[in-house]
């Protein structure tokens, strides 16, 4: 099995996922901060990408709902910041 360029960007994925999750436990971020969101939202583009070149149902499923969950994440900052 040859280790493809859609295999690293979903590895790179997996790592800020696995990042964001890492500093939001040792309390370098806040999971209501639009930093944490865009992290997780990165990954799982990434992680979608790679997807797509080899297709595995659970792990789409699992990204898009990852995916929409950041991008609800990042909207709830944006209209708190717009309120203060």
């Amino acid at each position: 099995m040859a280790f493809e360029w859609y295999d690293a960007i979903g590895a790179l994925g997996s790592l800020l996922i696995i990042g964001a999750f890492f500093f939001l436990q040792i309390e370098k971020i806040k999971s209501d901060s639009m930093s944490y969101s865009i992290l997780n939202g990165l990954g799982a583009v990434l992680v979608l990408i790679s997807v797509f070149y080899s297709f595995n149902l659970a792990a789409l499923i699992l990204q898009l709902f990852w995916l929409a969950i950041s991008a609800i994440g990042i909207i709830r900052v944006v209209k708190k910041k717009k309120q203060s």
